[in-house]
């Protein structure tokens, strides 16, 4: 090829490439815009007498052994605004309810029952929690649900009751802290991460239009009305990301739903290392379950173009590229746009580190490496968007989901 042919088509597709590339940075950075605006992270409160016993706590468990006991403990903390904490479990083998039974010694608030059996059309977790919201007490005003992998501070509930009804919340959700410990995980966790912190708006900033709403079913806390009237969770039956299609279901109907930092409140240990992460964590975070199909090939296309292709068209600059593609104005502006994208990824890096509990994780360093891994986070959304998952947590599902 001569050069003169070299040149027309690098030119080609550097343009090609630009046509991609600038839309999804204008979208992308009309959200990151948005981020002064956000709502302060959550605080650690105190309660006082008008939150007496305002809140349910439900927590759905199978085979949690090995993780529940700081959640148990950090319950254990909470004051006189815990009216009860269920805990629902799903016929565990390893002794969870037992690690339960010993806390209800201590705290009588705690109960643990065991959910009944799963009907077709439900997936595990929902249907634990559907059962957990309708045996709870319906004198508490507030239903919050946890995962076993949390651990909360002192004040947290009242904390986000407080906010929730300070600000007019029918239901919020929170964000925590993540807890890193091995070299993979630092690498390869902060790049899923971004994968979903690129596609929505940050958390504390309320969200207007319903398909859009973020939620963590790690913590959710939902007015026990709201949840009523939109029957429980049989509105995210058979979804496996539950939580974000319960939540846009709620704002469809007109309630008021967000999605705040708690990283000051609680912290979570999801997987241990960055094969578990990789497989368990990536193959909800497409979201697809909540999600039109124009919408996730949207998100598809946006990530690719703002977090997949940045560092790979960059190596390729500064490996491959001949020297006549910086004579030509199409290659340099795609360099230059991608150059742009990088440093935005590096700033959203130190923008979510306080996102992270570092302190006792070996490799730590990785996590400033993590950009490195973004083409892989990308491919595993890609991955994840075209599959439904046939086994979760222990339980198998048939292909009618």
């Amino acid at each position: 090829m001569t050069n003169d042919n070299a040149l027309i088509a690098e030119n080609a597709i550097s343009l090609l490439l630009l046509l991609i590339q600038v839309p999804a940075t204008a979208i992308l950075f009309s959200r990151l815009l948005k981020g002064p605006r956000r709502h302060p992270p959550i605080e650690p409160q105190q309660p006082t007498p008008e939150l007496l016993g305002k809140v349910s706590i439900v927590v759905p468990t199978l085979n949690e052994a090995l993780r529940i006991s700081p959640l148990l403990a950090g319950l254990s903390q909470q004051s006189y605004e815990v009216r009860e904490i269920m805990v629902v479990d799903s016929k565990s083998s390893d002794g969870t309810p037992d690690l339960v039974k010993a806390s209800q010694q201590k705290d009588p608030r705690f109960r643990v029952m065991t959910d009944d059996p799963l009907p077709s059309g439900w997936v595990g977790r929902p249907w634990a929690l559907h059962n957990g919201f309708l045996y709870s007490s319906e004198a508490s005003q507030w239903f919050l649900g946890l995962d076993a992998d949390i651990q909360p501070h002192p004040g947290l509930v009242a904390g986000l009751v407080k906010t929730a009804e300070a600000q007019g919340y029918d239901l919020v959700s929170l964000s925590p802290q993540f807890i890193l410990k091995y070299p993979g995980e630092c690498w390869l966790q902060p790049a899923l991460l971004m994968t979903l912190l690129y596609r929505f708006d940050p958390a504390g900033i309320n969200t207007e239009q319903p398909e859009r709403v973020m939620a963590n079913g790690q913590c959710f806390l939902c007015r026990r009305s709201v949840l009523a009237a939109v029957g429980g969770y049989s509105s995210a039956s058979n979804s496996f990301c539950d939580d974000v299609t319960l939540a846009r279901n709620i704002a469809i109907q007109g309630y008021k739903v967000g999605f705040l930092d708690g990283a000051k409140v609680l912290k979570v240990r999801m997987y241990e290392g960055a094969m578990e992460t990789w497989k368990e964590w990536g193959r909800s975070l497409d979201l697809k379950d909540a999600t039109s199909r124009s919408q996730l090939w949207g998100d598809l296309w946006l990530l690719t173009s703002v977090q997949g292709l940045p560092f790979l068209i960059v190596l390729t600059f500064l490996l491959i590229t001949p020297t006549l593609s910086y004579s030509s104005t199409p290659p340099l502006l795609l360099l230059g746009l991608n150059l742009f994208l990088l440093v935005i990824r590096f700033a959203m890096l130190i923008a979510i580190a306080p996102s992270y509990d570092r302190t006792n994780a070996k490799g730590s360093w990785l996590f400033w490496l993590s950009p490195l891994a973004d083409p892989l986070a990308v491919l595993r959304i890609f991955l994840s968007a075209f599959r439904t998952p046939r086994e979760w947590r222990g339980r198998k599902y048939s292909a009618e989901l």
